[in-house]
């Protein structure tokens, strides 16, 4: 996915497309991705794709960008820099959520030619994408979801961030940041992976998955396998630049930096409908804070879901979930599906006839 010759004057988010265009150009459905999701949609929140489904494809042109920084396409550390001819590394610049965002919405109005995006979805870090969208894109963005995030990143999630950066730092293999391709910091990639696959999920959840319960042929518990598998499977997919770029963009987040009023003044102007989901259990991004969001933004809706799952809820509980996104998306995204094509409710004024698996966090 690499493209060798990326200068940061024209980044170009990787983008999975389903479905196409309407005539107004108005049916677009953003789908924004978590940390170490891709944008290959299907493979994390498949259940909501398809026609007929939440993520309609019969009304919607669904378009999963990717955010800036991330090894899975997009110009982020492994790129290759074009003064140097060497990949960016550590030296890629550091970028905030709200620059990413800004860079998608570009590529949406002018790559794809949209004139409004009929919603935009996320949960987690595509969560809190999805706020800035709604903030930066105003009257572009007709409605939007957010799922399992806070206005901004709080002094608990940056501290998490921290022990996982921290243990890649530690590696020796890390350099700086200088990373040998041969001899990668593999060791402070898993540990900071393991340290992130507790974060994601809860004490109930452990004790009911792996209680005390000893592997026979390793003498350890059940629990010390799971993280040690988890970390190794983690390096296939994913480089050290990249994880510590894609935290560090992720503590950059806060909705009241440079708006007036602060973060309660950023969300008292976001009008659009907003649906706000929370899982119960949630110990990284906790439910006051989805509260809080659900409180400041003046035209929410707030979902509860009950379960022992966490914060990796969001991806796990798509049966419960799916329902509500669909009934959201239904109401407010202005999209009616007729027949075999999309259209907008103004489309009916103007003419007789329309035109026209999963992975963690």
């Amino acid at each position: 996915h690499h493209s060798h010759h990326s200068h940061h004057s024209h980044l170009s988010p990787l983008s999975h497309r389903h479905s196409q265009l309407n005539e107004k150009k108005d049916n677009v459905l953003v789908v924004c991705h978590a940390l170490t999701g891709n944008s290959a949609l299907d493979t994390w929140w498949g259940d909501f794709l398809g026609p007929g489904k939440a993520f309609d494809t019969d009304k919607y042109l669904v378009v999963c960008c990717n955010v800036l920084t991330s090894c899975y396409g997009s110009t982020g550390p492994t790129s290759i820099n074009p003064t140097t001819g060497k990949p960016y590394g550590s030296t890629f610049p550091e970028v905030t959520l709200r620059d990413a965002v800004g860079l998608q919405i570009r590529t949406i109005r002018e790559g794809l030619g949209a004139n409004r995006v009929a919603a935009v979805v996320g949960g987690s870090l595509g969560g809190m994408q999805a706020l800035e969208w709604a903030a930066l894109g105003g009257d572009f963005v007709r409605c939007f979801c957010a799922l399992s995030c806070g206005s901004k990143h709080n002094a608990w999630q940056i501290g998490m961030s921290e022990c996982q950066r921290q243990a890649i730092y530690g590696d020796l293999n890390w350099n700086g940041g200088d990373i040998d391709p041969a001899n990668p910091p593999n060791v402070g990639l898993s540990i900071a992976r393991q340290i992130a696959m507790v974060s994601y999920r809860t004490a109930q959840a452990f004790d009911r998955k792996f209680n005390r319960h000893v592997d026979e042929k390793t003498n350890q518990f059940q629990v010390q396998r799971y993280l040690a598998y988890q970390g190794t499977k983690f390096l296939s997919r994913f480089d050290a630049n990249s994880f510590v770029a894609l935290t560090k963009l992720m503590d950059t987040h806060d909705m009241g930096r440079g708006r007036k009023g602060g973060v309660a003044g950023a969300l008292g102007d976001m009008n659009q409908p907003a649906l706000i989901v929370s899982i119960d259990s949630d110990v990284l991004y906790p439910p006051y804070e989805q509260m809080e969001l659900h409180q400041l933004l003046p035209n929410s809706q707030f979902e509860s879901i009950r379960n022992d799952d966490g914060h990796d809820g969001f991806l796990l509980a798509q049966e419960e979930i799916g329902p509500i996104l669909g009934d959201f998306l239904d109401k407010n995204a202005g999209v009616i599906n007729f027949g075999n094509h999309a259209f907008s409710p103004s489309d009916a004024e103007e003419r007789d006839e329309p035109s026209d698996g999963r992975s963690r966090l």
